[in-house]
Formats: structure tokens, C-alpha cells, sequence
């Protein structure tokens, strides 16, 4: 049962992460949006989840990078936020 559990856990991750370039890809979402950012780090964070049970290194350090990038971005969103707010 719990094997079910992260791997729903994965597919979600994958799920989010395939959608969010998907979205990108169809002009439905744009690279420094918020959507495709928090998109990324959530299925990142969710494959890493299910790689803590499943561990393979490769994955694992890509998901890693995967995150920081995500990050990167939404940093970046919320300084253009708040630059044309001030």
C-alpha cells in the first residue's frame, strides 16, 4: 500500500512538472509566471518526496536543481511585483 502512495505521490510531481511545460509550450503560461513557478517547485518537491522512498541519485540531484530554479523564478516574480508597485 504505501508503494501506491509515493507513487501517486511521483506521478503528481511528473504530473505538475510535464503540465507546467506543457502550458508553457502552448503560450498558456509564461516562463516568469507565478502559475509555471509554483507548478515546478510543487512537482518537484513532490517527485523528491516520492524519490525519499524510490531513491535513485540522478533524480534526486536534478529534482534539486529543478527546485532551485523554481525558486529563482519566483524570487524574481516577486521583486517585478513589487518594483511596479512601489
Amino acid at each position: 500500500m504505501i508503494d501506491i502512495l509515493f507513487d501517486v505521490i511521483g506521478m503528481s510531481g511528473t504530473g505538475l512538472v510535464v503540465g507546467a511545460f506543457f502550458m508553457l509550450q502552448l503560450g498558456k503560461a509564461a516562463p516568469e509566471s507565478l502559475t509555471y513557478n509554483l507548478m515546478n517547485l510543487s512537482g518537484a518537491i513532490l517527485l523528491l518526496i516520492s524519490l525519499c522512498y524510490n531513491f535513485n541519485l540522478a533524480s534526486f540531484v536534478i529534482e534539486l536543481f529543478w527546485i532551485a530554479a523554481s525558486i529563482i523564478g519566483l524570487v524574481k516574480y516577486f521583486k517585478a511585483k513589487d518594483a511596479i508597485a512601489t
